[in-house]
């Protein structure tokens, strides 16, 4: 059987241009030791708020609090499948003055330069969307992806399409 796992994501960006990375423990289930942004699971009541569930990941993993936070928008919105596991995850833009005020068990917190977060050791449905977003910058819509095979290569990808509405165009 087939479940569904919904995500929500903050790309946190600071006037240095540096973003807001988390080293993740090893003793974490999911990416442990790797490099990833703040985030989690959607909780059953913000199935359909998941700009609310980014707004408390970020304050559960960072103590930043949501006025503290500048623009945070949708950017991204991501499938893949994962086993039996279909993920939507929801990426949020945004910018903060603030460093993170706690301590998490999840990992440790780093702001890292812009020209380095691809240096990282980062899974590779994050790096993807990370070249993504450092090759075309902010954009007035949103972007899905589909996570999948390059039919030629067999190599894993992810197919980037602007999210716009068709009757608006």
């Amino acid at each position: 059987m087939i479940t569904l796992r919904m995500m929500s994501t903050a790309l946190l960006m600071n006037e240095r241009d540096e973003l807001l990375m988390m080293k993740r423990s090893l003793h974490r289930t999911l990416s442990p030791g790797l490099w990833a942004a703040v985030g989690g699971h959607l909780e059953p009541n913000e199935i359909r708020q998941p700009r609310t569930a980014c707004l408390r990941e970020i304050y559960e993993e960072t103590g930043i609090e949501a006025d503290e936070i500048e623009g945070l928008r949708m950017q991204y919105v991501l499938l893949r499948l994962n086993g039996q596991e279909i993920r939507q995850q929801f990426f949020y833009i945004g910018r903060t003055r603030v460093n993170p005020r706690v301590v998490t068990s999840e990992g440790d917190l780093y702001w890292i330069p812009r020209e380095q977060v691809l240096e990282r050791e980062i899974p590779f449905i994050f790096r993807s969307l990370l070249q993504h977003y450092f090759d075309v910058g902010d954009t007035p819509h949103p972007w899905v992806g589909s996570a999948g095979f390059d039919e030629d290569t067999g190599e894993p990808t992810i197919h980037w399409h602007p999210l716009l509405d068709p009757l608006r165009v």
